[in-house]
């Protein structure tokens, strides 16, 4: 009689050969990179807060005072002062991970096989997706508002200049699109005292697409697009092009679910992400009798817009 066939695996043979196999995993995961992704490129994202701090305290400097004609004899001198507000943030933590039951990993060990990184994959995928919506339109159970929606930035509408008196872009023509553009551009500009400009625009696909393909004159090859990243107050000023970004879901971010046009600085004085904890995985763990997990876990404070006055949305174009 022959004696029974030992078993391929038990839990604690599946839990070390999971545990193998993560460090295998996670390098390819973190590898992988996500185009549709679109906060990175959109906001300067601060990482070097500690990993489990419960709010991120900062500081807004201004500084005040002008120099006046004074006599070699006077007793009062103007003076400079340096205006000094506190800020905190809350940081929060959010997490998604993924797992095995007993029997995938019985049958990959007795295959010989290793584990495939998709799950990781979507579980990662899945974190960068939560940080891209909270970036974009904040979370309002957490206090926090978006690149796209925070209430202290100067919201205006577009002039009713296009065909009808109607405000949106199709209706217009190329000098009335540039004149929508230059005046948040200028707007910024002159709001602030000549100190902010606007180096980005955010604008939403269909808009972006059709002032890329419209020429600025019918015998011009200039596009609208092409000569707005050149011809305007950023540019006459620091002789460097106006980045232009489409987004999704601008389309109907603005009053009234109409198309909403971003324009602001994208420097970290002006915003910045908190991501004390950028998204990782966590030592895998037995949940069950057969179910293994590696939980994932990361801690982000919000988008902070610090100075809304490099900021400007206009609606309806």
């Amino acid at each position: 009689m022959t004696s029974p066939r030992p078993l391929v695996t038990d839990a604690p043979r599946a839990l070390a050969f999971l545990v193998s196999q993560q460090s295998f995993i996670e390098p390819t995961v973190y590898r992988t990179l996500y185009p549709s992704i679109r906060y990175p490129r959109l906001v300067p994202v601060d990482t070097d807060a500690p990993e489990w701090v419960s709010t991120v305290t900062y500081y807004s400097v201004d500084r005040v005072g002008q120099a006046a004609w004074i006599h070699a004899q006077a007793g009062d001198v103007p003076r400079a002062e340096v205006l000094r507000r506190q800020f905190e943030t809350t940081v929060a933590m959010a997490g998604i991970g993924y797992g095995y039951d007993l029997e995938e990993l019985g049958k990959a060990q007795l295959m010989g096989m290793t584990l495939s990184a998709d799950k990781a994959d979507a579980a990662r995928r899945a974190s960068e997706e939560f940080i891209d919506q909270v970036v974009l339109y904040g979370d309002a159970a957490k206090g926090f508002s978006g690149l796209l929606n925070n209430p202290a930035v100067t919201t205006g509408t577009a002039a009713a200049t296009g065909t009808g008196s109607s405000t949106a872009w199709a209706q217009k023509t190329a000098d009335q699109i540039l004149a929508d553009i230059n005046g948040q551009l200028v707007g910024i500009f002159l709001g602030t005292a000549n100190v902010e400009m606007a180096d980005t625009l955010l604008l939403p696909y269909d808009q972006m697409l059709s002032i890329g393909l419209r020429r600025i004159d019918p015998t011009s090859p200039v596009t609208i697009l092409e000569w707005i990243r050149g011809h305007n107050v950023y540019t006459l000023e620091t002789g460097q092009a106006l980045t232009v970004f489409g987004v999704r879901s601008l389309e109907t971010a603005g009053t009234g679910a109409s198309a909403r046009m971003v324009a602001y600085r994208r420097d970290p004085s002006v915003l910045k992400l908190w991501l004390p904890m950028p998204f990782r995985f966590f030592p895998a763990w037995q949940t069950g009798p057969w179910r293994f997990e590696v939980p994932g876990a990361f801690r982000l404070g919000g988008l902070d817009i610090r100075r809304p006055g490099a900021f400007r949305y206009l609606d309806g174009i």
